[in-house]
């Protein structure tokens, strides 16, 4: 991510970044292997987080469902679950929601989920699912300038 020159990285799908991971490491015994890919994330956070405003990582990732409806990034491990919780190391997180063969992102919270945007980024609760159209807008909120090139 430090060597590109692109606006916009998009990782997809960070779910299977932990996965492949932890497959190539099946072998191994024991629980440091989940401690270091739970580093390895950790590390993939913050250098997102390091990078020049006008540069936009978009994570792509699967979902899971609690027992009690809760539903979150999927992970491999308990230690980013519980110790972490990625989402909130990040200023937006949309969900897809599928009604009526419709994709959408949901743009706020619903209790039990982590979504979150800053106010006024979405005038509605759910926004077409289209990646380019929200960077579009992540831009005019941020008033990021010449920050198009991908």
């Amino acid at each position: 991510m430090r060597r590109t020159k692109r606006k916009v990285i998009v990782v997809d799908d960070f779910q299977y970044v932990l996965a492949n991971e932890f497959m190539r490491r099946s072998d191994e015994r024991g629980y440091d292997k989940f401690t270091e890919i739970a580093k390895h994330a950790w590390e993939l956070f913050n250098c997102a987080n390091t990078l020049a405003d006008d540069v936009r990582v978009y994570l792509l990732s699967h979902t899971q469902t609690s027992d009690q409806g809760d539903i979150r990034i999927k992970t491999i491990g308990k230690m980013l679950d519980d110790k972490i919780t990625p989402e909130g190391l990040f200023t937006i997180v949309l969900r897809t929601v599928v009604t009526d063969k419709d994709y959408l992102f949901s743009t706020r919270n619903n209790g039990h989920d982590t979504v979150k945007t800053p106010i006024g980024l979405f005038d509605s609760e759910r926004v077409p699912n289209d990646l380019a159209a929200i960077d579009a807008q992540i831009q005019d909120y941020y008033q990021l300038t010449g920050a198009t090139e991908q």
